[in-house]
């Protein structure tokens, strides 16, 4: 249906689309230059879409008249262009889809009509886990027990893969979902079998789906139930959500880096309260961030408790796309669309109405880690020391008798006494960081001084490099620092989610047994998003977040 009289053609080069144009809106009395970017692609979503069932105009009209300061309860069908998955959540859809098969034939109809709706994308990254580290044949070696231990789901999904149109597999060993979705997957602007063009956006079975909005790619994570309803045609059904803007001005200071700018944003949203919320980020210091410090922020919108932290496309998005060889037609594409519905920004661009406006000023951003417990609880790296001695007496485990206060351990060839607060793993790892260029190319170059300084790591630390992609071992090499992060056995163990979703595999048994005679707080310092007791490590009782540079330091 087209109550709005919306439907129309765009030309670019020598291709025409089918689009529904926001503008029509505006005709028919409705500003859509006020609504933040976030609430536009919701609308092209129902505009394209009216039904008269599912998505009626009185769906269109609620939305298009948005309040931002009282959005009301009206709930709408948001259908999402694409579906994301990894393997930990998304082998039991695919599983789902076998048993739809095997139903079919049982029905005496054709299983081959059980098929995704919409395309249906499965990145391989949560099953390699650090069993070897500090060594040149880590990287092998966690390979070769990561396809030991998952033989039977890695056949069942290179079997899905063949079976299933609208399904492809990306494979271990390749990088972590989200940066793949990043550099790989995703279109910005997609199109349709049927001639049409409209934004690019994904529900995804891993809760930091939310890094694509770094891409200006609406997404977020859902269960693996609302997952599957999608990929076979059922619509996420959604609240109109209020839209929190956060104003960015200035730049990061010298020293600062975008791991301390996110962990920054993180406690600051966490205390106005975004759950259930949009968040979009605008204004000079905004435009002025790199698409992978964008990416970083919007990968933590978990840990800040929005739906998602969504930064509009402009030139820099545009940019990163040629950067990551996307077609130039695809390009040209995502300009043309995005302009001709409004939703490409420039600073021209009016600014829109929010729920409610935040500012933060990147000059104020400080060295931080975040910790012991939360990803929220930042600490400016001056206050480390008391931080952790505030926070020791509870993290001991209570009524437990220490069989000696400081036990002495022999690790790495080297006899010493471990005591609390002891960083026995240092992991750079998670889709939040490990394929940011400035981070890791700075954690290189500290390494560099470290090695030229004569320093080494200590003898009871479990050093580790997991990037998010394959290109992020080519640039560090190129630039000279991959083997000065090696002789601090910075080694790379994998290309996928390590010690961020406790991955990190076992501590040597002597370190475990100090730990135990002891009853050590010891702790973690890792690049990654989650720090919860208990999540990088059983033994290990305080983890602190942290950018690469730091966690090398």
């Amino acid at each position: 249906m087209d109550t709005f009289s919306s439907h129309a053609t765009l030309k670019v080069g020598s291709k025409e689309y089918k689009i529904a144009r926001l503008d029509a809106l505006e005709k028919k009395g409705f500003n859509i230059k006020k609504l933040p970017y976030s609430i536009r692609v919701l609308l092209e979503n129902l505009l394209r879409r009216e039904d008269g069932v599912n998505i009626t105009s009185k769906d269109i009209e609620a939305l298009a008249q948005w309040n931002a300061k009282n959005v009301g309860e009206k709930e709408i069908a948001f259908m999402p262009g694409r579906v994301l998955m990894q393997d930990f959540t998304g082998v039991p859809a695919v599983v789902d889809l076998a048993a739809m098969r095997d139903a079919m034939k049982a029905l005496g109809g054709n299983p081959k009509k059980i098929n995704p709706l919409v395309p249906a994308e499965l990145v391989i990254d949560h099953s390699v886990q650090v069993d070897f580290s500090g060594t040149p044949e880590a990287l092998k070696q966690n390979a070769t027990l990561e396809f030991e231990r998952n033989h039977e789901r890695y056949a069942f999904l290179r079997w899905g893969q063949k079976a299933f149109q609208n399904f492809k597999v990306v494979p271990p060993d390749t990088g972590i979902v989200h940066q793949v979705n990043l550099e790989y997957l995703a279109r910005v602007v997609m199109q349709s079998e049927e001639g049409w063009a409209y934004p690019d956006t994904v529900v995804g079975t891993d809760s930091h789906t939310t890094m694509v909005n770094g891409l200006g790619v609406l997404g977020w994570g859902v269960g693996g139930i609302e997952a599957e309803a999608a990929m076979l045609g059922q619509e996420v059904t959604m609240l109109i959500p209020e839209v929190i803007g956060m104003k960015l001005t200035g730049s990061l200071p010298e020293g600062a880096t975008a791991t301390d700018l996110v962990l920054t944003v993180t406690q600051i949203l966490r205390k106005r309260g975004v759950v259930g919320k949009f968040v979009e980020f605008f204004g000079p210091g905004a435009a002025s961030l790199s698409l992978a410090d964008r990416a970083t922020i919007a990968n933590m919108a978990p840990e800040y408790g929005a739906t998602c932290g969504f930064f509009p496309v402009d030139e820099e998005t545009l940019h990163y796309l040629q950067l990551t060889g996307r077609p130039q037609d695809q390009i040209d594409l995502v300009k043309a669309y995005l302009t001709e519905q409004g939703m490409f920004w420039t600073a021209q661009s009016a600014d829109c109405e929010y729920t409610d406006v935040l500012a933060l000023d990147l000059k104020t951003i400080l060295p931080s880690l975040a910790g012991p417990k939360r990803p929220q609880d930042r600490v400016p790296l001056t206050d480390m020391v008391k931080n952790f001695a505030d926070n020791l007496p509870s993290l001991k485990v209570a009524k437990k008798e220490a069989k000696s206060a400081e036990p002495e351990v022999t690790n790495n060839g080297e006899t010493f006494k471990l005591k609390d607060g002891a960083v026995v793993i240092t992991a750079i790892t998670s889709c939040t960081n490990t394929s940011n260029p400035s981070v890791l190319v700075a954690a290189g170059l500290l390494a560099k001084k470290a090695v030229d300084k004569g320093l080494k790591i200590k003898p009871w630390v479990k050093p580790s490099l997991a990037p998010g992609s394959q290109v992020v071992g080519d640039y560090l090499a190129k630039a000279g620092v991959l083997q000065a992060l090696e002789a601090l056995k910075f080694h790379i163990v994998g290309y996928g989610c390590t010690t961020c979703i406790g991955n990190s595999g076992p501590l040597s048994q002597n370190i475990s047994q100090g730990i135990s005679d002891g009853n050590l707080v010891v702790t973690s310092v890792l690049s990654g998003n989650r720090n919860f007791e208990g999540r990088v490590h059983p033994e290990v009782r305080a983890n602190y977040l942290a950018s690469p540079p730091l966690v090398v330091a």
